[in-house]
């Protein structure tokens, strides 16, 4: 996952309960070696009201990993995009990579089950007035369990205690079935989606 930009030259077509944007610039029948990306955009504009839940009986804490390196970043990265194609922070070196994931208004914050990362946020305070979750996810063993509400109501909540003006999330196609519903349960609305064509990360472009 990336920011993105407004899409251009979109035409308006109903999808679930919210807008669903269609290029009118991506063909119908895709090349070899390219995918359909759907970005499905999410925002909250005021900070929710959350009924108090009493504390979860597992052992879980939610620890801000200060400075982290590469190595550490990507074992989160991998074990929780495996299965969601995640692919973009692969493609930096590490030097970049770190330059992005300590810098001071960027945060990381590790979910641990019993003493084991189950999953991670990064947060992006680097706009002025507003907060980026950059990456969400759980390791696909944790799913299931409700620990991603409980996980991503702790993130909003972080955001929001800086005093935005806007919280926002993206999320496309290759990503959990679960995920935009998630977001939605939290309080986030849907105001945008547009499509992309992509080269497919699993091929070897060179070969096509």
């Amino acid at each position: 996952m990336t920011k993105q930009t407004d899409p251009p030259n979109s035409s308006v077509s109903l999808f679930g309960d919210y807008r669903q944007i269609r290029s009118s610039d991506t063909p119908d029948t895709l090349a070899p070696g390219k995918l359909r990306m759907v970005i499905t955009y999410l925002e909250m504009k005021k900070p929710p009201i959350y009924p108090h839940t009493s504390p979860r009986a597992e052992n879980i804490s939610i620890i801000r990993a200060y400075e982290p390196n590469a190595d550490f970043y990507r074992y989160l990265y991998n074990a929780v995009g495996k299965d969601w194609l995640w692919y973009e922070r692969n493609q930096i070196s590490d030097k970049e990579l770190e330059k992005i994931i300590r810098h001071p208004k960027v945060r990381l914050y590790v979910l641990y089950l019993k003493g084991t990362p189950a999953g991670y946020c990064e947060l992006d305070f680097r706009v002025d007035k507003q907060v980026e979750i950059a990456y969400f996810g759980l390791i696909s063993e944790y799913t299931g369990r409700g620990l991603g509400t409980y996980f991503l109501k702790s993130a909003v909540q972080t955001a929001w205690s800086e005093s935005p003006d806007r919280v926002w999330v993206h999320t496309c196609n290759f990503d959990s079935p679960y995920a935009i519903v998630t977001y939605q349960k939290v309080g986030f609305t849907v105001y945008r989606q547009k499509e992309e064509i992509i080269d497919d990360p699993r091929v070897d472009q060179t070969t096509l």
